[in-house]
């Protein structure tokens, strides 16, 4: 079982005094592509209650994987520091995917303590960033914090989303059963320590949330991980047609990391729907990006 707390246990004023005598710098990421209805609101929210009012965060990071609409003015504008996703480490060429744009953002960031929520969430607050940071100053042998929470859309407490529940729920007990006990293994709401997240791949598409739990586990052990409550959490909701190509990553990445093995991108075909190829990219570990050393020597 892994460590798991909740959110109350936590208060901002008493984790900003931490953050400030061990030196951490706090930096919330948000990848966002086409989330102008609720990007704005979520970057005041956090402007106020966590970096003007208590000084727990000191950088609102807005990546923009390439908006049509005006999610990065809107961003700006309400006050986060905002980044066009090909605009980091241009010299390794394009990508495109959920990965690639927190990989992005890890290289683009400034804090050694990065948080990650989808900018999509629309009963956002400040829980979700100081339930995922307490566990880091809580234990320091703990290098990466998983939300989950309870979906009024789900139809049962903590239940996942149908990509969780139909796929990565079996194939963690099919191939990485000591995985089992997460809660939300695909939630977007996630924290780490820079000096872990760097040492680590990230698979380009939606596949990108599994695998870091996979390599996590494999590389620092299932002690390094904690789990935390963050209460109710409601947010746009996807077409089922829109979910096929994601749970088709979610597979395709854990037969990449088992001893199945997988070297080769995927075409699914549906009646009545164009193929979609589904590929199997991955950015390296940022410590082994030649650009990022130099960045940040």
């Amino acid at each position: 079982m892994y460590r798991t707390f909740h959110h109350t246990e936590f208060a901002a004023r008493l984790l900003a005094e931490q953050k400030m005598r061990h030196g951490h710098v706090v930096s919330v990421c948000l990848p966002a592509r086409d989330e102008a209805a609720t990007v704005g609101q979520n970057v005041e929210l956090l402007r106020h209650t966590l970096v003007e009012s208590v000084g727990l965060v000191d950088e609102i990071l807005v990546i923009d994987d390439h908006s049509t609409d005006r999610t990065a003015e809107i961003a700006a504008e309400a006050g986060a520091r905002v980044v066009r996703v090909d605009d980091v480490l241009p010299e390794l060429g394009p990508g495109e995917g959920k990965g690639e744009a927190l990989w992005k953002s890890v290289a683009a960031a400034e804090g050694d303590l990065i948080v990650w929520c989808d900018a999509d969430i629309l009963d956002f607050g400040p829980r979700f960033v100081v339930g995922l940071l307490g566990p880091l100053f809580a234990r320091a042998d703990i290098g990466f914090v998983k939300g989950f929470y309870d979906r009024p859309v789900a139809g049962s407490a903590h239940g996942g989303g149908r990509v969780t529940e139909l796929m990565a729920r079996p194939v963690i007990a099919t191939l990485f059963p000591h995985l089992s006990s997460i809660v939300q293994p695909l939630s977007g709401e996630y924290a780490g320590r820079r000096s872990l997240l760097e040492r680590l791949p990230f698979v380009q598409g939606y596949g990108v949330d599994l695998g870091l739990l996979i390599d996590i586990a494999e590389s620092e052990g299932t002690e390094a991980i904690a789990q935390v409550d963050l209460g109710t959490r409601r947010h746009r909701n996807r077409p089922l047609d829109e979910l096929g190509p994601q749970a088709l990553a979610v597979l395709q990445t854990a037969l990449g990391r088992s001893s199945v093995g997988l070297d080769h991108a995927a075409t699914l075909v549906r009646p009545d729907l164009e193929p979609i190829e589904v590929g199997i990219g991955e950015r390296p570990a940022l410590v082994d990006v030649s650009a990022y050393r130099r960045r940040t020597a």
